[in-house]
């Protein structure tokens, strides 16, 4: 079986890397998909849904390299989701988690505060391995 999702979204915040205890590195980052709909009332609405995307190696080591809270971004993987309920609230919780093995950044590099869009570079995880590698 095979499964494979594509979001386009805005970075929620800042990608947090970390490392596991055999020293792989893995960076993981809030994005943001927005779908506009029309309700019943004919009425215009938003709908956020929140991915956790994880990225691992050498895609982990870029992604905490180039991407800042805001910028857009389309992210390729496999989607997993949980569910449980919070132990202090009592409420129920739910999360969708996609971990990446391709990000593309999408608009310039100062993009991040204004949101622009356009096309942008592409990474994924068996990317270059040498900092002479790559595109820019």
């Amino acid at each position: 079986m095979y499964q494979q999702c594509i979001i386009v979204g805005n970075l929620g915040r800042d990608p947090e890397m970390r490392y596991t205890p055999s020293g792989v590195p893995v960076t993981s980052f809030s994005v943001a998909v927005n779908n506009r709909y029309q309700d019943n009332d004919g009425e215009w609405r938003d709908r956020t849904t929140w991915f956790r995307v994880t990225c691992w190696r050498r895609l982990a080591e870029t992604t905490n390299q180039y991407l800042k809270k805001g910028r857009q971004v389309m992210a390729i993987g496999r989607v997993d989701s949980s569910a449980w309920i919070d132990k202090q609230s009592g409420e129920a919780r739910s999360q969708v988690e996609l971990t990446a093995f391709e990000v593309k950044f999408l608009g310039g590099r100062d993009d991040a505060e204004s949101g622009a869009g356009g096309s942008g570079q592409g990474f994924s995880g068996d990317y270059a391995e040498s900092e002479e590698e790559l595109p820019f």
